[in-house]
């Protein structure tokens, strides 16, 4: 973990931003005591609370009811060809982006 005073934080700010952005974390001393830690959001919140965050700008919505796996494991196997070929499905999407 860095550390940076604030005199410090304030002169250099870009690359203490950097730092935070490759997923390390900046605490802040104001004379010796430490104020504040400087962290990617990302790193600090669940997976739940990003879900939570993406429903509340209206970015995805939750599902109606939950997927059991045995009907998921179903559905992914009636959506695929028997003798699928990857390189056949890439081309095919490919093409349908043109």
């Amino acid at each position: 973990m860095e550390k940076a005073t604030v005199s410090k934080l304030k002169n250099n700010l870009s690359a203490y931003l950097r730092k935070v952005r490759a997923g390390h974390a900046v605490v802040i001393y104001d004379r010796d005591a430490p104020i504040a830690r400087l962290e990617r959001i990302e790193s600090s919140g669940s997976g739940s609370d990003r879900l939570a965050l993406l429903c509340a700008r209206g970015l995805v919505r939750p599902p109606a009811q939950p997927l059991s796996s045995a009907r998921l494991h179903s559905s992914l196997h009636s959506a695929l060809p028997r003798k699928a070929s990857l390189s056949a499905a890439l081309r095919a999407d490919r093409d349908e982006d043109r």
